[in-house]
């Protein structure tokens, strides 16, 4: 079994500060923080993340509105309990982050007609609930993985993953247990969560939107599906 857990569980990501930072707990006298990271696709819309961060790696500025940021770290779960009810919650854990400057971002901007990188996740873990394959009723194809990722001190991320296409002709044979590999990246999607009494409440879910995937056998040999970088508005 893996026990490097930065290579099981790794991010990038580069986008603005949106909103304002909120407090969100305390452990040994370090205090964190949550704040969104708005992420911007190639379709013209944006992927709204929100961000763990501990004190230590920010100053009085770092997360002032429109602040433009290099995140690097993981992107974890944990469970929330509302109403008696368990809620699985998702966030980045940042492990490092730098103010993008002026200079940086006029660079940046000439690189990015060169697709540069600025929503990457890898993830190495194991299928925990089989697969749901199913077509829209345009025909597109789609599954639904949640992945188990190891993390330190036994704890484990659950982190559900979407794929499509032949990605998702592949995962719909993926038996509970496999190892897989993949690369994608991290997205928000709004959704309607319907109430017993009739109301409806608009919520967000986060997910990571496979780009490519690997079964990772036990005699080591790997069997590689990837498509073309698909974007899920």
């Amino acid at each position: 079994m893996d026990t490097n857990y930065l290579e099981n569980n790794y991010l990038t990501l580069v986008g603005k500060v949106t909103g304002e930072k909120k407090f969100s707990h305390e452990i040994y006298g370090e205090r964190f923080y949550i704040f969104n990271l708005e992420i911007p696709r190639l379709s013209g819309v944006a992927d709204i993340i929100p961000i763990t961060i501990s004190e230590r790696l920010i100053n009085e500025d770092t997360l002032e509105e429109g602040k433009k940021l290099l995140v690097k770290g993981q992107f974890r779960s944990y469970n929330s309990y509302e109403s008696e009810k368990n809620r699985l919650i998702l966030t980045v854990f940042a492990k490092d982050v730098r103010v993008i400057n002026e200079e940086e971002q006029e660079e940046e901007n000439e690189i990015a007609k060169k697709d540069v990188i600025t929503n990457e996740v890898v993830l190495v873990g194991y299928i925990c609930k089989k697969p749901i394959y199913r077509q829209t009723p345009f025909g597109r194809e789609i599954a639904d993985i949640l992945l188990a990722v190891n993390r330190a001190y036994n704890k484990s991320d659950y982190i559900p993953c979407i794929a499509w296409g032949r990605n998702a002709r592949f995962c719909q044979n993926l038996e509970v247990g496999a190892q897989i590999k993949l690369v994608g990246r991290v997205q928000s999607r709004t959704y309607e969560k319907k109430h017993e009494d009739g109301s409806v409440e608009t919520r967000v879910a986060y997910e990571v939107s496979v780009g490519s995937l690997e079964v990772i056998e036990e005699n080591d040999n790997e069997n590689t599906v990837e498509t073309e970088n698909q974007e899920a508005v």
